[in-house]
Parts: structure tokens; sequence; C-alpha cells
């Protein structure tokens, strides 16, 4: 338990922190879109402060975590907050394509925001030292359901890793405990979706969420 609450909130405090940065030198500079800047900043911590405290407050009962409080929630709209927060990352470019016309799913909006925290922040990390890194999100629809994927030009996963990476504990970084994507499966398939990847060793990892458009019948 300590373990998984340790990983979920070191997740998110590298690029809050950066974003801050980014805040102050757009102020120090007197940017012209310091006040729009500061608007977006300020939203975005304030989502990622709401779900550290939540998390807070889960492992305050040292109990395992609770069930889902779900919600009809836009799903684009966690995952364009979230990715805004990553943006200030100096290890890669990244690329939000927002095209699905039919946004809303049933979940924990908390544990939504955990997911794609950790799916991107592993992305960042799969980029070589001496590679520049891109990472392409896309947010589009399929049938009846909307799929979130996200694509980097990283290391990869070797072969004889892949049957591995949903394994709570396996990680094949040199830091972390291996929680956060066991963990983001259980979140996906709890509210009804389907989690995977598609990895080429050397070239890169694309991990995608698919999840059921709400319809008003949950």
């Amino acid at each position: 338990m300590a373990k998984q609450v340790a990983h979920e909130i070191k997740n998110p405090l590298t690029p809050m922190r950066l974003s801050i940065q980014h805040l102050q030198r757009a102020i120090q500079t007197n940017a012209p879109n310091v006040k729009e800047l500061t608007q977006k900043v300020t939203h975005t911590l304030l989502e990622q402060i709401d779900n550290l405290s939540h998390i807070a407050s889960e492992f305050s009962n040292f109990a395992v975590m609770p069930k889902a409080v779900n919600e009809v929630i836009d799903l684009q709209d966690i995952v364009h907050h979230v990715v805004a927060l990553f943006h200030e990352n100096e290890s890669a470019s990244i690329t939000l394509r927002e095209e699905a016309e039919k946004n809303l799913v049933f979940a924990d909006k908390n544990q939504l925001i955990r997911v794609f925290n950790n799916i991107i922040k592993n992305a960042i990390q799969a980029i070589p030292d001496d590679r520049a890194g891109e990472i392409d999100i896309r947010v589009r629809n399929h049938e009846h359901r909307i799929v979130v994927s996200v694509q980097d030009n990283g290391s990869g996963i070797p072969e004889d890793q892949k049957d591995k990476v949903f394994v709570p504990n396996f990680t094949t970084k040199s830091s972390g405990m291996g929680i956060g994507l066991a963990m983001s499966k259980n979140i996906i398939e709890s509210a009804g979706g389907y989690i995977w990847f598609e990895s080429e060793y050397g070239e890169g990892t694309t991990f995608y969420v698919e999840l059921p458009i709400y319809t008003g019948n949950a």
C-alpha cells in the first residue's frame, strides 16, 4: 500500500514544478499572455492537488484503495489537462490530437487522472538520453467507444518482457516500484474498458486506453 501511494504521489510532482517555473519566467519577463497562462496553470495544479489530497485521504485509512466513485466525465477534457501539466517537460515534445466527438464516459475522475499521469510519464522516461523525444497523443472515437493512444519514440519493450508489463512490481526503470501500469489496468478494466500496448524494441511504444462512451444508462 505504501509503495502504491508513494508511486502515485511522485508521478505529477515534477511536471507540477515545471509548470510553476514556467509561470515564474513568464511573470519575470512580463509575457503578454501571463494572465491566460496563470489561469491555465492554476486550473491544472488545483486538479492535480485535489487528486493528491484524495490519495492521501485513502492512505490515512491504511486499507486498500476504495471502490471507484464513478460519475459522468469528459475523458477528452481530462486528457487535455493532464497533457497540459507535462507540456513544460524538456525531455520530449508532446502533441495532442483531440478528434473525439463523443467524449463522455462513466468512471472515477481521480483514477483516470492517475492512469494518464502514469502512462505519459512512462512515455517520457522511455526516451533515451541521446534522442529527441516525440510523444503523440490522440483521442478518437471508434464505434461506441473512446480511445486514447500515447505513442512515444523511446526504447521500446523487449519481446521477452512484454508479457510482464502489467504484472505488479515489474519495472524496466531504475526507479519506481512497477505498480503504476498494473494499477492502471485494474482501473480501466473496472470501468468497463481495455488497456494494451504495441511496441517495437528500439523504436518506441504505443499504449492504448479504450472506454465505453456513456449513453445515459449507467
